[in-house]
């Protein structure tokens, strides 16, 4: 079946770097839009990153542009989110999902549960 395995939140300092990998399984990676979505406590969802399928388009939110790179090894079937510079409005539980394009949380039809990032000194 489907499965989306986030991991490699921790609790960084500012300024500091983490590599979030969402392991992916059940399905053809280069079929499929992966995208990273946070969701910071007390607010919405919101679209970090994205990596289409075949034509691999990438997409970032302003906030994380210069700062958090996406990149995707189909060999090993897992989507990996570099993250410097960390601040503390990137604190959030960070998920991985699958979508046939990227596109808006609602579009995206798996999803996995998520991994937490603390940015505090």
């Amino acid at each position: 079946q489907v499965q989306l395995v986030e991991s490699g939140g921790s609790l960084v300092q500012p300024g500091g770097s983490l590599r979030l990998s969402c392991a992916a399984s059940g399905f053809t990676l280069d079929n499929y839009a992966i995208g990273w979505f946070r969701q910071a406590p007390g607010k919405e969802r919101e679209g970090v990153s994205c990596i289409s399928g075949r034509d691999k388009t990438i997409f970032y939110t302003d906030s994380v542009k210069g700062r958090f790179t996406i990149s995707r090894d189909n060999a090993k079937n897992t989507v990996y989110l570099q993250m410097n510079s960390l601040k503390s409005e990137d604190i959030a539980f960070y998920y991985c999902a699958r979508g046939a394009e990227c596109s808006g949380p609602s579009s995206m039809d798996f999803w996995g549960k998520g991994t937490l990032v603390i940015v505090s000194s």
